[in-house]
C-alpha cells in the first residue's frame, strides 16, 4: 500500500479536528467572557533513506538526506487570552475585568473554578453568584434593604441603604503563571492544573491585575472574519489530503492495468 494513503488520512483527521475547533468558536461568539481556541499541528515521524552526509562515493558525501514524512498529528490546542469587546449592560451587578484575572467561584461541592464571565446576579440569600448560581469567592452578601449597588474599579462593593451607604466586600481577581493551561469546563468555567500553576490573587487594579468595569459585560474574543478565513484553510486543507488518497487509487489502478 501507498505511505501515501496514511500521511494523507492523518492530514484529513488533522483537519477535521481544526474544524470542530472553528465551529466552536463560532457557535460560542456571543458568549460572554469566552475565549478562542487555536489548534497547532506537528509533524510525525520520518522514514530515513539515507543520512545527510553519508559517503555516497570514495570521498564524497551527500549534502541532504533523503527521508519521506508520515504526516501530521494534533500537538494542542491554545486559549487566547486577549480582552473581548465590552457591552454596556446598565446592570449593577454585571462587570467586565479589564486586563488580567479571572473571578473565582465555589461549587457546590467545594471545589474552585475561574471565570471571566461577569453576569452576576443574587441568590435567595443575598450572596452574588454567577448566571450558573455558583457563589463569588470570597462570598459577598447584599442586605435585604439595599437600594443601589456599586462596584467600584478596585472591586469594593458598597450599597446604599435607608441608614446610608456602606462597604459589603471587596471582589478579588486571580491569575496564573500559565493560562493556557487551564482546563476549559462547561458554563464559561476553567479549572486549575499543574500546567497553569497555582491561582495567585490580588485586587483589581494592582499589581498588574486589571481593574473592574462596572455595568459592562466581556464578550468574547472570537474574530469572525479570522475565523471564516481559517475554515476555508482548513476545507480546503481537508479536499487536498482527499485528493492525495485518489491520486495514490490512481496510481494502483494503473499498475493492475500493468500486470493485466
Amino acid at each position: 500500500m501507498l505511505r501515501a494513503f496514511s500521511t494523507a488520512a492523518t492530514g484529513m483527521d488533522a483537519q477535521q479536528t481544526m474544524v470542530d475547533t472553528i465551529a466552536n468558536n463560532l457557535a460560542n461568539v456571543n458568549t460572554n467572557g469566552f475565549k478562542t481556541s487555536t489548534v497547532n499541528f506537528q509533524d510525525l515521524l520520518y522514514v530515513k533513506l539515507r543520512e545527510a552526509g553519508r559517503e555516497v562515493a570514495s570521498g564524497i558525501t551527500a549534502p541532504s538526506g533523503l527521508e519521506v514524512g508520515s504526516g501530521v498529528r494534533l500537538a494542542s490546542t491554545n486559549k487566547i487570552f486577549t480582552v473581548g469587546e465590552f457591552q454596556n449592560t446598565g446592570n449593577d451587578l454585571h462587570i467586565a475585568i479589564q486586563g488580567d484575572g479571572f473571578l473565582q467561584v465555589t461549587l457546590p461541592n467545594g471545589d474552585l473554578r475561574y471565570t471571566r464571565d461577569g453576569a452576576l446576579q443574587m441568590d435567595a440569600n443575598g450572596q452574588l453568584v454567577t448566571a450558573s448560581g455558583f457563589v463569588v469567592s470570597p462570598t459577598i452578601t447584599i442586605p435585604q434593604d439595599f437600594q443601589t449597588v456599586d462596584i467600584a474599579a478596585d472591586g469594593t462593593v458598597s450599597v446604599e441603604t435607608s441608614s446610608g451607604n456602606q462597604a459589603v466586600g471587596n471582589i478579588e481577581l486571580y491569575r496564573f503563571q500559565n493560562p493556557s493551561g487551564l482546563s476549559s469546563e462547561a458554563g464559561n468555567l476553567y479549572r486549575e492544573t499543574e500546567a497553569s500553576g497555582s491561582a495567585t490573587s490580588g485586587t483589581p487594579g494592582e499589581d498588574g491585575y486589571g481593574s473592574i468595569l462596572s455595568k459592562y459585560l466581556e464578550k468574547s474574543n472570537v474574530q469572525m472574519v479570522s475565523e471564516l478565513v481559517n475554515l476555508i484553510q482548513a476545507q480546503r486543507g481537508y479536499e487536498i489530503n482527499s485528493r492525495c488518497i485518489r491520486v495514490g487509487d490512481n496510481m494502483l489502478q494503473q499498475l493492475n492495468t500493468l500486470v493485466r
